[in-house]
């Protein structure tokens, strides 16, 4: 993992035009709902963690590297687009609902939904090419 989080910055000074890792795109989305109702919830940090370390088989040192690039590079970041098409180009349908079903899990792990968190997750869906029945099907897997 910490080779994936090198090879990014080698990718940016090679003015490469998708620098995003599949990993560091996940990570930036899933901050980018953190961040979303201005109310950072300790509940939705650690299902963040929770969510990269299971989904990425991380080591918890290579966690904490792509934690902290994920929230920085959201933090910089203008658009959801380039994250999302580092994600198209690299995963197939089953994995962008499974990225989709963790956007759900990390908005709802304070027990509610914020209505800005419900629309970028929406955003997100749009740009992954998931239709609303695939983004209705994950909330409610999550919700209920």
């Amino acid at each position: 993992m910490l080779k994936a989080v090198f090879e990014l910055f080698r990718q940016e000074k090679s003015g490469e035009s998708n620098p995003h890792t599949v990993e560091l795109a996940t990570a930036a989305l899933l901050s980018e709902i953190i961040r979303a109702d201005n109310n950072t919830d300790q509940r939705e940090l650690e299902a963040y963690k929770s969510l990269l370390a299971s989904h990425f088989s991380l080591s918890d040192n290579a966690l904490s590297v792509l934690v902290k690039a994920g929230q920085d590079t959201a933090e910089d970041a203008v658009d959801l687009a380039q994250f999302t098409q580092a994600i198209n180009q690299q995963c197939n349908n089953e994995e962008k609902q499974a990225i989709l079903k963790g956007l759900w899990e990390v908005a709802y792990a304070d027990k509610q939904i914020a209505p800005l968190e419900e629309h970028i997750i929406r955003r997100i869906a749009d740009l992954l090419y998931l239709s609303h029945s695939q983004f209705i099907k994950a909330k409610l897997s999550v919700t209920q």
